[in-house]
């Protein structure tokens, strides 16, 4: 079966695109949960312990509060509350946390720091799986045992405000609810103001039992200009002078006799520095917790709040609130809580917290006897059945007090180490389907490795020895085998495994598809290795030799593949592609020495070889004198771009908290400055890609640039010299549509030109003026959502790829597959160079809502999708302009493109794999090597689109 090196290298990339999918199934976990019943019940609590008269406390304890408000800010870091700018914008909230009748702590929270996992740890106990972080966007109903679920079965009436993934995750949960979306970030004034409007007539009421409050203004205002903006400090205060309106109404109502009211503040997760979240740096983590109400003692001076979990607080919550813990809550009781109540009531609610952990402990671990905390559970428990007898026995010595705060202290000791326990055991890996997945994406790399040379022939196409595989006893006999032990661990196993889940007949097709790759690949290497006679030289598309270029290329690529394998070298990946890049720049200056000058006999100065002067740029024309000093130039200024490029973001780990000149220029006293710099960048945009455009799309590219600035003024990152300093600002819909309508229009005279050259007999120059115009397309869209201060980035790219293009890759003779590793690795240090990192933290949202006016999903996940891989997006894009030219391109060009481009990207998936599988317990593997894994997975399938790209362009080549 005969195929183009194009489609070939396209088809392999959608297999592996399903491996990886398969694999990440399988690789994050499935939490532990209990295998008893399916939520907790009243009657599944235990009775007291007791040595000798049995105890008739079987019920669960009384509530300790009449009503609880919960209040929820999105991105509230503790340094919020705790540090400085607590004490200057919240004034009442810092009073309350230093002289008032409240218990603060500074509450930790697990990666990934996204909103819907961390609301599920909040209501559950549990810590969610890491691929919580794909489901963010649309949240499922949780059927989970959890808080909200148990105040609803106890009759408890819930009223909810807020974040509308509360009524995803809740539905039919509140008697009263009004729901705002969480993704809209350009709106931080309106969706708490819809939350605000429902307090005074809420509070006044005495109907509802719970409250639940969750604004989002904050994480939005994060989200648009980060941590340090002055729309922080207003917001701030906005939130305080809510908590003490809610405070002074729960005080009003309080009855002597009766039981207090419970006010929690929280936040569901913090805020980096650049104002997202999703990573594990601490300012992520560290959330404030304050629980504040009449019940508690008041302060006579402030204690710096302790470190708690989460998680902690749901346990705390469900005392609070008399309901039975959530079955696979792994945290245990913020013990000052309770320390007003009597000992025996202690005693009650750390045995009830106890006997859910170490159920939970025994259901997910063979060797839980062992296990130092249940030890610890069961001592506590028997020291707490003796204290039971002597108390029941009417002993009111001091013995029993201090016996009993014994006690408490085994508890308490058994709680932390049974949750420290549980906590680490994050979840079970799903094996099975990782091994398939692996052997899908290890068989497509094998694959690809073994028919580079013919893929890279001069007519590159290849054929795969389909039909004599698949219709061979071999092929059978282990399509048999695998279907058996497919069966067999189905059958057999004692988990819950994705892969068996799946129906028989579309797991059989699987496992008949990784046959028939598997036999198409021993045909190959029994092909390769027979006695025929070997293609002549020929038929290939260059000569067997490597140059130093070559081997730089090669060294490189396996390099960072090798550098994955430690923490640090993926936390701060970007260093690894810059000094790659810089080292390439060197490699081809070293090149246009030696093509266009020579060094004297003396080794003197370098001066012009008038035998190497032969160079062509795009036209075919010969290069002029001056023009071989550009070439030389090109490298240094691209070396001088990449490092300018380097102050502009700060990127990683370990020096991304270091002020950058993207910080400066964000900040509102340089808002001058930053607007010429923006205004500057879209003029030189329009005149590095506007020559090679039609006159239509020319105009439609200058007007588009216009919309794109008049969009930042409209949002207020820019201004026009007219315009006056506190302005009202909007949401810049119009203006975003308005650029969104010359790109639909660029792209539509884009793909008329490429139509038209399918049916004209001379269509080269309306396929090249096609091409580029669907590129300038894209950059305008790129253009609209990068921050202003990121246009610079885009401008390096496109003085980069014009230099290369006219005076390197063509004059100096690059083929195809040198020319595709340049355009890849340059694409991977923009991704870097725009502020990317391998942290999920450093993904811009808001790029997803640029132009929308309330949330849509498929748009908001691809307008963050263009946005966050802008860099490989446009030089790849870029990459199939210069190879389908006309002029400057060999009929094979495309497809060796292609070809390359999915052996670069594989090479690193496949062994990232692999290097995760046998990582999977290791410390960082839910910080540090997770978000790298998604982040693999997705370029590889943002690389299959382009790779189709590509496929359309080399068959409508070949077929002209």
């Amino acid at each position: 079966m005969r195929l183009r090196s194009s489609v070939f290298a396209a088809l392999c990339l959608l297999v592996e695109v399903f491996g990886i999918a398969l694999f990440l199934r399988g690789f994050f976990p499935i939490p532990v949960k209990t295998s008893f019943s399916a939520k907790n019940k009243v009657a599944d609590v235990p009775a007291e312990p007791s040595a000798g008269p049995t105890s008739n406390w079987t019920q669960i304890p009384a509530p300790l509060f009449r009503k609880v408000v919960i209040m929820v800010i999105d991105g509230l870091r503790e340094d919020f509350v705790f540090g400085e700018k607590g004490k200057r914008f919240m004034p009442f909230t810092r009073h309350l946390v230093e002289r008032g009748s409240s218990h603060s702590f500074i509450g930790r929270a697990r990666p990934p720091t996204v909103t819907m996992p961390r609301i599920k740890a909040l209501t559950t106990g549990s810590i969610p799986g890491f691929i919580d972080v794909v489901m963010n966007l649309n949240s499922p109903a949780l059927l989970e045992d959890n808080l909200i679920w148990q105040a609803k079965e106890a009759g408890k009436k819930m009223v909810f405000y807020g974040d509308d993934t509360w009524l995803r995750l809740f539905p039919k949960h509140f008697m009263e609810h009004d729901g705002t979306t969480s993704f809209f970030v350009s709106d931080y004034t309106e969706v708490d103001n819809n939350i605000t409007r429902h307090l005074d007539s809420t509070l006044k009421r005495d109907d509802w039992d719970v409250l639940i409050l969750h604004y989002l203004g904050l994480d939005h205002i994060g989200h648009l200009s980060g941590p340090h903006s002055t729309l922080i400090g207003p917001k701030l205060t906005e939130m305080d002078e809510i908590l003490k309106k809610i405070y002074t109404s729960l005080l009003s109502k309080e009855v002597e006799g009766a039981l207090s009211s419970l006010l929690v503040l929280c936040g569901d997760h913090g805020m980096s520095e650049t104002g997202s979240h999703g990573g594990s740096s601490d300012p992520e983590l560290n959330t404030p917790f304050v629980l504040a109400s009449p019940a508690f003692r008041r302060k006579v001076a402030y204690d710096p709040p302790n470190v708690v979990e989460q998680v902690d607080l749901t346990s705390t919550l469900a005392v609070g609130l008399g309901l039975p813990i959530s079955q696979n809550n792994v945290g245990h009781l913020i013990f000052p809580v309770v320390e007003e109540c009597s000992v025996r009531e202690q005693l009650r609610f750390l045995h009830l917290n106890g006997f859910q952990l170490s159920r939970l402990l025994r259901d997910g671990t063979s060797a839980y006897e062992k296990d130092v905390g249940f030890e610890q559970f069961r001592v506590a428990e028997k020291s707490h059945g003796n204290w039971v007898k002597l108390y029941l026995e009417g002993n009111t010595s001091e013995v029993l007090n201090n016996m009993g705060k014994k006690v408490i202290r085994q508890y308490l000791d058994a709680l932390k180490s049974m949750s420290s326990s549980l906590s680490k055991q994050l979840g079970k890996y799903d094996l099975y389907s990782m091994m398939v997945g692996t052997i899908i994406v290890f068989e497509v790399l094998f694959l690809l490795l073994l028919s580079m040379a013919d893929a890279l022939r001069s007519n590159a196409e290849l054929d795969l020895p389909l039909s004599s595989s698949l219709c061979s006893l071999p092929s059978y006999l282990l399509c048999l085998l695998f279907s058996a032990v497919h069966v067999l661990v189905c059958t057999s196993t004692e988990s819950s495994c994705y892969f068996c889940s799946l129906s028989w007949a579309l797991a059989f097709a699987v496992i008949f598809f990784v046959t028939a790759l598997l036999c198409v690949i021993l045909s190959i290497m029994a092909r390769k290795f027979s006695w025929e006679k070997p293609q002549s030289k020929a038929q290939l598309s260059s000569d067997s030799g490597f140059s130093e270029l070559d081997t730089l290329l090669l060294a490189g690529t396996l390099g960072h593949v090798l550098s994955l394998g430690a923490s640090s070298f993926i936390e701060e990946e970007h260093q690894t592609w810059y000094f790659l890049v810089n080292t390439l720049c060197v490699a081809v200056l070293q090149d246009v020495c030696r093509k266009y000058f020579k060094e004297t006999p003396e080794g003197g100065v370098c001066t012009p070889s008038k035998e190497d002067l032969e160079g062509y740029d795009y036209g075919g024309r010969l290069l002029k004198r001056h023009e071989k000093w550009l070439a030389l130039a090109t490298p240094l200024v691209t070396l001088a771009c990449c490092r300018l490029l380097r102050s502009l973001n700060q990127t990683g780990v370990q020096w991304a908290h270091l002020p950058d000149f993207g910080h400066w220029l964000n900040s509102s006293e340089h808002n001058v400055e930053l607007s010429f710099l923006a205004f500057s960048s879209l003029v030189l945009i329009f005149l590095l890609i506007h020559k090679r455009c039609s006159m239509v799309s020319k105009i439609a590219l200058g007007m588009g640039l216009l919309g794109v600035y008049s969009y930042r003024a409209a949002v207020g990152n820019v201004q026009f010299p007219w315009q006056q300093h506190g302005r009202d600002l909007s949401k810049g819909v119009l203006e975003a549509r308005f650029v969104y309508v010359f790109v639909l229009g660029i792209l539509f005279t884009g793909v008329k030109d490429l139509l038209k050259s399918q049916v004209v007999a001379a269509g080269g120059e309306a396929r090249s003026r096609g091409l580029w115009e669907v590129y300038s397309g894209l950059v305008l869209v790129v253009a609209l959502l990068f921050r202003p201060h990121n246009l610079p980035v885009l401008v390096f790219s496109l003085v980069i790829q014009s230099l290369m293009s006219r005076f390197i890759w063509r004059a100096l003779k690059y083929d195809a597959a040198q020319t595709t590793i340049m355009h890849y690795w340059l694409g991977q240090a923009f991704f870097y160079f725009q502020g990317n990192s391998n942290n999920i933290a450093t993904v811009d949202i808001s790029a997803g809502f640029v132009g929308l006016e309330t949330y849509v999903e498929v748009p908001a996940i691809f307008l963050t999708g263009v946005h966050t891989y802008a860099g490989p997006l446009l030089w790849a894009t870029h990459l199939i302009c210069h190879l389908s030219s006309e002029t400057q391109s060999s009929p094979s060009a495309m497809g060796h493109g292609c070809y390359c481009f999915a052996v670069l990207r594989s090479i690193p998936a496949v062994l990232y794999i692999l290097l995760v599988t046998a990582l999977r317990y290791h410390l960082f593997i839910w910080s540090v090597f997770s978000p790298k894994l998604l982040y693999e997975g997705v370029h590889t399938l943002v690389t299959a689109f382009i790779c189709i790209f590509f496929t359309a362009m080399d068959q409508k080549r070949s077929a002209r």
